[in-house]
């Protein structure tokens, strides 16, 4: 028994030795064996290929980013996440303004009943060496396959008219605010350091700024000579918030000063007295897409911004 024994390790000890001389760890036999055949190689289903441009998940939403070159991505940059309303969402061709002009990832009041309360916003890098003007660019919901085309707006509005329209053109650094209803006041506008007489007597969503001369200063600048002397008029005056026109003076003041406050203290007068200002004009567009229901779902929804062309300018989903 201990002879079988011994001769079992001899020939173990044997074997490894004749290991050794053929060549041990080093040898190709070491590195066959079965492996895991590539996905082109199996026979059927489904495997997932990462983009040749990537995105990042982040929380709920995914962000796209093209390629570095800026060399149109490759069929296999879509939109992919394990939620299926996302499964085969291409992004399509990339927009020469692609990171030149971007949509907040963001929709307030996504779904409303009141399409009013429903925006988005667009936005010109800092960085973009032109005005971009993006009149006829298309909002689109590759989920719902709705869109929207922006349309053309009033660069300073006048009340009371049918004021003219033209191609609404962002400066680098300035936004515009999409708003999926119909315009409080008859069409899509810019704003002004006047515009918040406007919501006096109309309401907007997001609010207007409130930012109009002070009621004070355009009483100093415009009553002209002999305004020190009216004190029931500076008095008068000095009870009045900013955006607030007067549209029936009282009886008690004079003359002179009713005639200014109909005048100065509304929106056209304001117009008219700052519309040569250096920061007459804020950085910022009110567009509407005129619609009578909402534009967005509540959740699993692509956004998409198309330029002229069809080229997709920015994109997300939540």
């Amino acid at each position: 028994m201990q002879h079988d024994a011994w001769f079992f390790v001899g020939v173990l000890v044997f074997i490894f030795f004749i290991w050794l001389a053929t060549g041990g760890p080093t040898h190709p036999l070491a590195f066959s064996g079965p492996t895991l055949a590539g996905p082109q190689e199996l026979g059927g289903g489904s495997y997932l290929s990462l983009p040749r441009a990537p995105f990042k998940l982040g929380g709920n939403e995914v962000h796209l980013s093209g390629s570095s070159d800026g060399s149109a991505p490759s069929d296999s940059y879509s939109i992919t996440r394990t939620s299926s309303f996302l499964k085969g969402v291409s992004f399509g061709a990339p927009s020469p303004y692609r990171n030149l002009v971007s949509v907040n990832h963001y929709i307030s009041g996504a779904g409303a009943t009141n399409p009013n309360k429903e925006s988005l916003q667009i936005s010109v890098s800092q960085n973009s060496k032109v005005p971009v003007d993006i009149t006829g660019w298309t909002l689109k919901s590759s989920a719902t396959g709705k869109s929207s085309t922006i349309p053309k707006g009033s660069k300073i509005l006048t009340s009371g008219i049918v004021n003219s329209v033209s191609d609404i053109v962002l400066l680098p650094g300035e936004r515009t605010i999409i708003i999926s209803g119909r315009s409080p006041i008859g069409g899509s506008f810019k704003e002004n350091k006047c515009i918040g007489y406007f919501s006096q007597f109309q309401k907007f969503s997001p609010t207007l700024p409130q930012n109009c001369p002070t009621p004070s200063s355009e009483l100093s600048s415009s009553y002209g000579r002999g305004y020190i002397r009216d004190a029931s008029c500076i008095d008068y005056v000095d009870t009045l918030s900013r955006c607030q026109a007067v549209l029936s003076p009282p009886v008690n003041i004079s003359g002179k000063c009713q005639a200014f406050l109909i005048k100065h203290l509304n929106y056209n007068g304001c117009v008219s007295t700052h519309k040569n200002d250096s920061d007459f004009l804020g950085d910022t567009w009110r567009v509407y897409l005129g619609r009578t229901n909402s534009m967005w779902r509540t959740k699993n929804e692509v956004v998409k911004l198309l330029d002229t062309q069809g080229k997709t300018v920015d994109a997300f989903s939540y």
